[in-house]
């Protein structure tokens, strides 16, 4: 596996963009969220852990930004593709192909999803897996994502929100506009200019079919989320990374740290969804400390 930017063909025929930085001899494979984001708050891990030698590995999924972006709106792709069956199977084919083995796993919101689901499967090419700001079920979710908007936005607002979303009316302007108040406030609390684009770069067909309209509302196949009985199973050290003012409920994280046989839990204060970057010098101590204590075999 060399440096720099590389594209790979999976077995069935479509090309995955990757990018590998850093030197060292600690391995790093990093999972975005969405479904349907992208890598680009992964830009800056190589440069924060290149104190502990730590080479960081991005590639955006199948759908994503700078990866093949099949037709969706084909039902035999769809099926075939959208699933959360084929993007597990697809992190085991990236980890061989970039030739990775006994290394780290990452994964962010929907990435989180996947770092679970592949530590229960492939648990065995594992040092250890960083799940950032996802929980082990949906509900738990949703039921914290209405708490956070009846605290947040004004009852009137929240009556409207709920009226568009009965008749699936998402996309008017004054429904968007409440989404981007609580967006500002639990998600990307800091929004650095470095990563805006002048266009979208949300695989919508890919988000869509997963979560749906928005971070408030799931509709999508995400509503089905729910690994509860299977995380006492994941053996591997495990670090639960949440921001303290998020969308994720602390409280489950709180559930998981304990029945994960071998994790711990840290937080971000006044770190959003994204807490990597709202609260970057924070998120890097707690990552690195993980990473040290797993290599020096203290965790």
């Amino acid at each position: 596996m060399k440096n720099g930017t590389n594209i790979i063909t999976l077995d069935n025929g479509y090309h995955l963009w990757t990018h590998t930085d850093g030197t060292g001899d600690i391995q790093l494979l990093t999972l975005h969220g969405g479904p349907g984001g992208n890598h680009e708050y992964y830009e800056n891990f190589a440069e924060k852990l290149a104190p502990l030698g730590v080479r960081v590995s991005m590639y955006d999924q199948l759908g994503s930004w700078y990866s093949d972006q099949p037709d969706f709106s084909d039902p035999a792709i769809r099926d075939q593709f959208l699933t959360y069956d084929y993007y597990l199977d697809e992190v085991e084919e990236v980890r061989q192909k970039l030739g990775l083995d006994h290394f780290y796993l990452i994964g962010q919101s929907w990435g989180g999803a996947l770092t679970m689901l592949y530590a229960l499967k492939y648990g065995q090419h594992l040092k250890g897996a960083i799940i950032s700001s996802m929980v082990d079920n949906i509900d738990e979710y949703v039921v914290n994502i209405n708490k956070i908007r009846e605290t947040a936005l004004p009852a009137d607002a929240v009556a409207y929100m709920k009226d568009c979303e009965a008749r699936n009316d998402l996309d008017n302007e004054r429904y968007q506009s409440y989404v981007d108040v609580l967006n500002a406030g639990y998600v990307d609390r800091k929004q650095p200019p470095a990563i805006s684009h002048l266009v979208s770069t949300t695989a919508t067909p890919v988000y869509n079919d997963f979560q749906g309209n928005n971070e408030f509302v799931v509709t999508g196949k995400l509503k089905s989320w729910d690994i509860r009985d299977q995380i006492k199973n994941i053996k591997v050290p495990t670090l639960l990374t949440f921001g303290e003012h998020e969308t994720m409920p602390l409280a489950t994280a709180k559930r998981m740290a304990q029945q994960i046989p071998n994790a711990r839990l840290v937080t971000t204060p006044n770190g959003g969804h994204h807490h990597m970057i709202d609260n970057a010098p924070v998120y890097f101590d707690h990552l690195s400390q993980f990473i040290k204590d797993v290599e020096a075999g203290t965790f």
